[in-house]
Formats: C-alpha cells, sequence, structure tokens
C-alpha cells in the first residue's frame, strides 16, 4: 500500500502565506466562473428578448461592477486572471482563454 505513495511528501504545506494564498486563488477562481457563466446568461437572454431595456441596463452594470471589483482583488492579492485559471489536464483550463463575447 505504501508503494501507491512513494515519492510524495508525507508533510502538508502549512505555510500560513501558502495556505492563504491558495484558499484566495480558489474562492476567486470559483466567483470568475460564476461572473462568466451569469455575462453568458444575460447575453443569451438580451438575444432572446427575454429582457426589458431596464433589466439590461441593471444586468450590464452589475457585471461591469463585478468584473471591477474582480479586478481590484486579483490586483490586491498579485494574482493575475491567468492565475486563477485552473489547468485540469486532459480537459483542458477551467476558463476559456478568452471568453466568448456572443
Amino acid at each position: 500500500m505504501m508503494a501507491e505513495f512513494e515519492g510524495l511528501s508525507p508533510r502538508i504545506d502549512t505555510d500560513p502565506e501558502s495556505v492563504e494564498r491558495g484558499l484566495v486563488t480558489l474562492v476567486l477562481t470559483l466567483v470568475e466562473l460564476l461572473r462568466q457563466l451569469m455575462e453568458r446568461q444575460a447575453l443569451r437572454r438580451v438575444d432572446a428578448g427575454d429582457l426589458t431595456d431596464t433589466q439590461i441596463e441593471r444586468i450590464g452594470t452589475t457585471l461591469m461592477l463585478l468584473e471591477q471589483r474582480m479586478d481590484e482583488l486579483r490586483e490586491h492579492f498579485g494574482l493575475t486572471p491567468q492565475d486563477l485559471n485552473i489547468d485540469l489536464g486532459p480537459l483542458g483550463t477551467l476558463l476559456p482563454q478568452d471568453p466568448p463575447r456572443d
């Protein structure tokens, strides 16, 4: 059974700064994924004509403010957009390199 874990460190990295950065990266990655999904859904609804002009303006403002806040948080924690794009191995990256603008 131990042969399965040969070459792996038996210790977990408990450096507070490393743990904090990893947690912040994970949380911001999830928020960015949700932001992009919400943006795509909003674009689909606009294209389908499901929204009023007021709703379109509110959604646009909300998404713009969320994107600005994400930029501020990435800058605050010294992260780049690429840092939030988790590599899923053979599946590729979690986030598209250039989010489509339908």
